[in-house]
This record gives structure tokens, C-alpha cells and sequence, in this order.
């Protein structure tokens, strides 16, 4: 199994969307710029999916669903929502299709069957869900109400690209609704924290944690926070997103709750989510020339088992013994695959799952079963090691977390090597087209610097970061004063 994967140091675009398809995660679909999702690619979302689910019910979600089709009105009603989506919106206009008599076997639009109203199908969904909670919320009693839905929805984007950015996609979103600000914003900071974990403790990739600038902010939200990750490339790439909407939903859809005291008050809200973008960067982060590199805790076989053998006697002998281990990695949680495909060389199996990511291969040949030792190899480092086959359970459930450890730090210490202070505009040219990265600088807070540095370099503020100190200094462009330096980048 050829990889002929183009270098990311010659295309590193090219070796991305090559990677994609060869490791059988997407491809192309008959739909412009749609995909579909391979069963090897949708295995680690399913991982991804899982585990977020089970941190989203931990802090008291439940999930449902709602439609995929947004009145237009509705729509329309959080004026700057609606304007912020509007340019990227598929519409459904008719309802029914008929024979075209001028063209037989041919399908034409039925124009007698023209929606009374028109439907957009869901950019976000807070424009249908925001008019349910007005009927689900009376009472200080009913809140807060903490939902969470898995969907798909469609951005009509005309650039696309596998899982960074498609017409349709997959992901969760989250919308709660509350009785005080307070308790609205300690929520998106809530799930803001929420991702942090998730993306470095699962998806084994650093992030920093910021807020919007207001121009960068969903539409409709009083304030945005993000958790930015940092490609091999030296681009961004914004990793998750938690917004806190003040009321401004609930006073475009009259949501609103008898207090304590019986009056009536408007709620507050949040939103919030992650998508397939996900994958994207996962593959980006940890990826290399010889094909995908999967942390543990994401990657759908953790361990992979190939039987070298000359004769049936040989595989025989050392299938019984593999059962043996496959059961006993099994029950601790690990999951394993035993590829004792006869048709394959192990040459082949080895390019195989190198190309797909997965961690840990163990090898046995007939010396191995002999000597009772296996051939380990580890996919983040392309090393192999002679381990005996007492207590290999124990060293493989350690291997596995010493490769996630080791992959986060790895990505960690390039990150930190890709942040760079800067206080000229000179320095901050150099540093974006020679060493790329991050570039933390002062900004005078204005939208009109922000859209003009974006205009002269095509970098933008990816956040204002959380945990950056106020200290005087000068905007990098502008020369007028500032207290705070932003985080710039190019970015996907």
C-alpha cells in the first residue's frame, strides 16, 4: 500500500487533502462541496462525539433536537444574526416537482406549489429554538434550561475544503437559556473550560483561551469565547466557540419568566459549539509525511496486532497466543485488532495502519513466539522496541499514555516556539511571512485597525487572550496607545 503522500514541507494543502482521502477518513460527495464521512473517519468522530456528550451531561445537558428548517421570519427576527448568516443561507422556495412536458423524463420546479413562507435550511439554530423555549419557559421554576442537540447544518460556502470547511457539517450545539446575567455567563465560561479539557486533554492539542473582538464575535452575541490552536503550518485555526447572548434572543423571540416576586423579566442566554472541524484539526496538529498520527484516546484501534508467518502451522501457533493477549487488552478498555489477513504481506499491513494513525503495532514472527517477546512500535515516533510477553498488557497500557502525554507536549513546545511578542509593524511583517505563528501585539481597539492590518497582511485578531496583562504600549500600526497585546495569526 503505496502512501505517495505529497511532503507537507513541499504542499502542505495538498499533503492535507491528500491525507484525508488515502487514510480513508472523507471524500468528495456528488454535492458540491459536501463530503462524505468514511466509517474510519466517522469512527473518531463518534470517539469525539462521545466523550463531549459525556462532559456536556456531567454538567447537566440534555440533548434533543429541532428542526432543519428555519421560517424565514424567524429568521429574520435578531436582526443582526440574520444579517451576520444571511450571505451564506440556502433557501427552500417550492415544496413539489413535476414532469416537464417539453422534456421528457426531465424534472422541473412546480410552480404552483410555492411555499407560503420561505424556509432557510439551518446556518445555527437559535432562530427555531429560541421560539420553543418562549413555550417552554414561564416561570423562574423553568430555568435554567441546559439543552444540547447533535445536527448537521448548512453554511453555503463557496471555497471548500474536507472537514475545515464544508457546505454541510456536523456538530453540537448548545443553548441555555437563564434567570440572571450572571448565571449566563458563568455558563459560556462554563463550556468554554468545557472544550479547553476536551481539546487538550483528549485531542492532545494546546490551545489559548480568549475573547472575540467585537467584530469577530457571533452575531448576535454580547461576547464570544474561543480556544485557539496553532496548525504545523503556522496557521490558527479556531477550535470551539462559547458565546454569551445577554437577552438579546430572548427580547427578538418575547422570552420571557415570572420571577420569584411575579414580574416579568426577558432571560438571558448562551450558545455554543464544536463541529467535523474538529478532525481537521486533529490531522493537522499531529500528522507527519508518512500519513496520520492519532492520539490514544481519539484513534479507533489504539493497537494493532500482524501475525509474519511462513506456513498455516506458524499462524496457527501464534493465533492462540494473540487471542489470548486481544482478550486481555480488551479488558482493560483497549481496543485492538488482530489483522491475520492471509492475502496481505506484513509489509503492506505495516504501510497500512502507519498511513491510518494507529498508535501501537505489535508484530510476532516465529523467533518472537520462540523467544516470548513481541515487536513494539510506536506510531508518534516510528521507534520499536523487543518487549517479553510477560506483562505486556501493563507496558502497553502505559505506552498508550505516554504517547498521548508525549504528542501533547510535543505540539505544546511548538506552539510555544510560535508565539512571538512583537512592538513595530516591521516586526510584525518579518515575523508573519518569515516564522509564521502566533504574534502577540498591541492593537488600538479599534475595528477600523483591526480590518486594516487583515486587509495588509491577512492576519487577524484570533482573540484577545484571557490570561494576557494589562501594560502600556503602542497599537503596532497606528502608534496610538493601548494597555493590552491581542493575539494575531493567519488562519484556516
Amino acid at each position: 500500500m503505496g502512501k505517495n503522500l505529497t511532503t507537507r514541507s513541499e504542499d502542505y494543502s495538498k499533503w492535507y487533502n491528500e491525507l484525508v482521502v488515502k487514510a480513508d477518513l472523507a471524500e468528495n460527495s456528488g454535492v458540491r462541496g459536501c463530503m462524505v464521512i468514511k466509517p474510519y473517519g466517522y469512527a473518531i468522530w463518534e470517539k469525539m462525539q462521545a466523550q463531549l456528550d459525556k462532559m456536556f451531561k456531567e454538567t447537566g445537558h440534555e440533548n434533543a433536537y429541532f428542526p432543519l428548517f428555519v421560517p424565514k421570519s424567524m429568521f429574520e427576527a435578531e436582526e443582526k444574526n440574520a444579517e451576520g448568516f444571511a450571505k451564506e443561507c440556502a433557501i427552500v422556495t417550492h415544496y413539489r416537482l413535476k414532469n416537464d412536458e417539453n422534456n421528457k423524463g426531465k424534472l422541473i420546479v412546480d410552480p404552483n406549489a410555492k411555499l407560503e413562507e420561505e424556509l432557510i435550511v439551518r446556518p445555527t439554530s437559535e432562530a427555531i429554538i429560541w421560539p420553543t423555549y418562549k413555550k417552554w419557559i414561564n416561570s423562574y421554576r423553568d430555568l435554567p434550561l441546559l439543552i444540547n442537540q447533535w445536527a448537521n447544518v448548512v453554511r453555503w460556502e463557496m471555497r471548500t475544503r474536507l472537514f475545515l470547511r464544508t457546505a454541510e457539517f456536523l456538530w453540537q450545539e448548545g443553548h441555555t437559556a437563564h434567570a440572571t446575567q450572571q448565571e449566563a455567563l458563568a455558563e459560556a465560561q462554563q463550556m468554554h473550560q468545557v472544550y479547553t479539557d476536551f481539546v487538550q486533554g483528549f485531542m492532545a492539542i494546546p490551545v489559548i483561551k480568549g475573547a472575540k473582538t467585537e467584530t469577530e464575535r457571533f452575531a448576535g452575541a454580547v461576547e464570544t469565547f474561543t480556544i485557539e490552536a496553532l496548525m504545523q503550518d503556522g496557521k490558527a485555526l479556531q477550535a470551539g466557540t462559547s458565546h454569551f447572548l445577554g437577552q438579546n434572543f430572548a427580547k427578538a423571540f418575547d422570552v420571557k419568566f415570572a420571577n420569584q416576586e411575579g414580574k416579568l423579566e426577558y432571560v438571558w442566554g448562551t450558545s455554543w459549539g464544536v463541529s467535523t472541524r474538529l478532525m481537521g484539526a486533529l490531522i493537522m496538529t499531529h500528522s507527519d509525511d508518512n500519513g496520520l498520527v492519532l492520539p490514544p484516546n481519539l484513534a479507533p484501534i489504539q493497537v494493532v496486532i500482524v501475525p509474519i508467518h511462513k506456513t498455516d502451522e506458524q499462524l496457527d501457533e501464534i493465533s492462540t497466543q494473540v487471542n489470548e493477549l486481544v482478550k486481555n487488552l480488551r479488558k482493560l478498555g483497549i481496543s485492538v485488532k488482530y489483522d491475520n489477513r492471509t492475502n496481505l504481506k506484513p509489509g503492506f499491513k505495516f504501510n497500512e495502519y502507519e498511513l491510518k494513525g494507529v498508535p501501537v503495532r505489535i508484530a510476532i514472527g516465529p523467533k518472537d513466539f520462540e523467544n516470548g517477546t513481541y515487536e513494539v512500535a510506536r506510531r508518534d515516533t516510528l521507534t520499536k522496541e523487543i518487549i517479553s510477553k510477560e506483562g505486556i498488557e501493563t507496558y502497553i497500557q502505559d505506552l498508550l499514555e505516554t504517547i498521548q502525554t508525549d504528542l501533547y507536549t510535543k505540539a505544546l513546545n511548538y506552539r510555544n516556539e510560535h508565539i512571538t511578542e512583537v512592538n513595530t509593524w516591521d516586526e510584525f511583517v518579518d515575523v508573519l511571512e518569515n516564522k509564521t505563528g502566533f504574534i502577540l501585539a498591541h492593537w488600538d481597539g479599534t475595528p477600523e485597525t483591526e480590518e486594516k492590518i487583515k486587509d495588509l497582511t491577512k492576519a487577524t485578531i484570533r482573540c484577545i487572550p484571557l490570561d494576557q496583562i494589562e501594560e502600556d504600549g503602542i497599537c503596532v500600526l497606528t502608534g496610538k496607545p493601548s494597555t493590552k497585546r491581542v493575539l494575531f495569526a493567519k488562519a484556516y
